[in-house]
C-alpha cells in the first residue's frame, strides 16, 4: 500500500516567468469579421484575457489560496492521485469525495469549502491525468478504473462509509464508485450528469416540455459542440503538442467550454465563475503539462466497450441537481440508478460549484441529510 504523502503547490518562478514570456510572444491569427463565438473563441476576447493572464493575474496569490487546503498525494495502481483533505470539526460529519469534470479541477470547489465543511469531511480529488494527478503513467484510465482508485483512496483515509459527489465526467465516476462499492457509498450526488436514451422509441413517450428542451440541447450538443470530444477521443496526442507549447492555445481550449457550458445569463466565462478562478483553473493545466493526459481520458472512454454496455442498476441512492444548461432526463437516470432526490435549479450551468456555490452547497447538504 502506498503511503499518503503531504503535498504543497510550489510552482518554480522560472515556470511563471516562462508562461508570461510565452503569452507576450503569442502569434495571433485573424478571424472572419462579425463571427462572435459562433466559430470559436473571438480573437479580441482571447487577446485581452491572455494579456490579463500575463500582466495582472497573480499566480502566487492563487497558489496561496489553494495551499490553504491541506493537500496530499498517494499512488494507486501506479498513478499518483492528488487530493485536498479538509476535515470538519463536526463529529457527525459525512466523508464526501468530490470528483470534477474536464476541463475543471479541484480549484473550482474553493467557493464551497467553507459552506460544506460544517457537515462534511471533504476529499477534493484531482482526477487521474489532471493537474497534480498527472501526467498519466499508463494507458487504461477509464471511468471504471478511476472509480476503483478513488474508492481505494477513501479506504486509505480510513473511511468505511462515505458519500460521493461528481460533476459531468466526474458524475460518471461517482455513479460507478457507488456501483462498485454499494456497501460503502451511502449516496451519490451529481450535477451536469449526462444520460442517454436506450434506443427504444418508448423512451420518448410522454416527455415533459422541459425534458423535450433538454433533449433538444443534447441534439444541439451532438451536432455543433462535439469538436473537442472528437479530437480528444481520437487523436489526443496530436492535440497535446499545441496545447502543451502554447498557453494561448491552452487558454482558448478551456475557455471555450466555460463559455458554452455555464449559465447563458452570463455573457462571458468570467462573468459566470470569476476571471481569477477561471485562470487559476487554466494555470493548473498549464503548469502541470496535463493537456495531453487529460485529453487521453476521452480516448479511454471512447475505446472502452464496457463504458457503453448495459449495466446493472445501481442500488445506491442518487441525488440530481440540474442547472439551467443540464440535459439529464429523469427516466433515463432512473433506468440506471436509484434516484431519490431531484432538484431543478433556477440558475447555474455545468460548473455549478463555482457559478452558484450556495445553490450547489444547499442541494448537496439536503441530499446527504436525508441519507
Amino acid at each position: 500500500m502506498s503511503e499518503i504523502r503531504p503535498f504543497r503547490i510550489d510552482i518554480p518562478q522560472a515556470d511563471v516567468d516562462d508562461l508570461r514570456d510565452r503569452l507576450a510572444r503569442t502569434r495571433w491569427g485573424s478571424e472572419i469579421p462579425g463571427q462572435g463565438w459562433r466559430r470559436g473563441v473571438p480573437v479580441a476576447y482571447l487577446r485581452e484575457l491572455a494579456r490579463y493572464w500575463e500582466r495582472e493575474f497573480d499566480w502566487r496569490a492563487a497558489e496561496a489560496r489553494l495551499n490553504e487546503l491541506p493537500q496530499f498525494v498517494t499512488t494507486v495502481d501506479g498513478q499518483d492521485i492528488h487530493f485536498a483533505h479538509v476535515r470538519s470539526g463536526n463529529p457527525a460529519a459525512v466523508p464526501l469525495l468530490i470528483s470534477h469534470d474536464w476541463p475543471g479541477s479541484f480549484a473550482l470547489y474553493l467557493p464551497v469549502v467553507e459552506a460544506l465543511r460544517p457537515d462534511f469531511h471533504l476529499v477534493l480529488v484531482s482526477n487521474p491525468g489532471v493537474a497534480f494527478s498527472g501526467p498519466l503513467t499508463s494507458a487504461g484510465w477509464n471511468t471504471s478504473r478511476t472509480a476503483t482508485a478513488l474508492n481505494e483512496l477513501m479506504a486509505r483515509l480510513g473511511y468505511e462509509r462515505y458519500g460521493v459527489q461528481g460533476t459531468g465526467g466526474g458524475a460518471a465516476i461517482a455513479v460507478e464508485m457507488g456501483r462498485q462499492q454499494p456497501e460503502k457509498v451511502v449516496g451519490v450526488h451529481v450535477n451536469g450528469h449526462i444520460t442517454f436514451p436506450s434506443g427504444d422509441p418508448s423512451d420518448f413517450a410522454g416527455l415533459t416540455e422541459a425534458e423535450q428542451e433538454r433533449l433538444q440541447r443534447l441534439q444541439e450538443f451532438r451536432d455543433d459542440k462535439m469538436g473537442f470530444n472528437v479530437i480528444q477521443s481520437t487523436r489526443p496526442q496530436t492535440l497535446a503538442f499545441g496545447l502543451h507549447d502554447s498557453p494561448a492555445g491552452q487558454l482558448a481550449w478551456i475557455v471555450e467550454k466555460f463559455q458554452e457550458w455555464t449559465d447563458p445569463a452570463a455573457a462571458l466565462p468570467e462573468d459566470a465563475v470569476g476571471r481569477d478562478l477561471l485562470l487559476t483553473n487554466v494555470s493548473l493545466y498549464w503548469f502541470t503539462g496535463t493537456a495531453g493526459s487529460s485529453a487521453n481520458l476521452y480516448w479511454e472512454a471512447a475505446h472502452d466497450p464496457a463504458a457503453w454496455a448495459p449495466k446493472e442498476k445501481s442500488p445506491v441512492p442518487l441525488g440530481v441537481a440540474l442547472g439551467v444548461t443540464d440535459i439529464t432526463i429523469r427516466r433515463f437516470a432512473e433506468r440506471d440508478t436509484t434516484v431519490t432526490h431531484w432538484t431543478e435549479l433556477p440558475a447555474g450551468g455545468n460548473f455549478l460549484s463555482a457559478e452558484e456555490p450556495k445553490l450547489y452547497a444547499d442541494d448537496v447538504r439536503a441530499f446527504f441529510t436525508a441519507h
